[in-house]
């Protein structure tokens, strides 16, 4: 499971997580990626789960990038607990991803093996994503340049 090894403040604000992601919207490492389709909160467990999947399918050849990082702490307060007494305590983590975000790239591999294990990845997780490749990016980005 993903975690910061330290942060400077143990709890934080819920935020807003409207508009598209500015950063991290393009394929960088591998060959084809998963892209969120809706903005979310992707927890620590989902992203392993999702890390999971892909390497069991492609049974050790090509490579796996996570591209998300669960850096958010979100809280719990006890069940039974009455209202009040402040903000609970930090329960796990998230990473906030908002629509266009590539979550995980892989290389190394066939198209038909990549696609598949990152449908099996897609599974895992609680949002509508898409597979995107490298090939496909580079064509939209240079529709939008012209």
């Amino acid at each position: 499971m993903l975690l910061p090894k330290r942060v400077k403040r143990r709890k934080q604000f819920r935020g807003r997580m409207s508009g598209k992601a500015l950063r991290g919207n393009k394929i960088t490492y591998g060959e084809y990626g998963i892209v969120a389709m809706e903005p979310s909160w992707i927890t620590s467990n989902q992203i392993e789960a999702a890390r999971i999947a892909m390497t069991r399918y492609i049974k050790r050849g090509g490579q796996v990038w996570i591209k998300i990082f669960p850096d958010k702490p979100i809280t719990e307060k006890p069940a039974g607990t009455r209202m009040g007494s402040g903000k609970g305590t930090p329960e796990y983590w998230v990473a906030v991803v908002k629509p266009g975000r590539v979550m995980f790239e892989i290389a190394g591999v066939s198209e038909e093996v990549a696609r598949e294990a990152l449908r099996l990845a897609m599974n895992k997780l609680p949002i509508k994503c898409k597979i995107v490749t490298r090939l496909e990016q580079e064509k939209e980005s240079d529709k939008n340049e012209n």
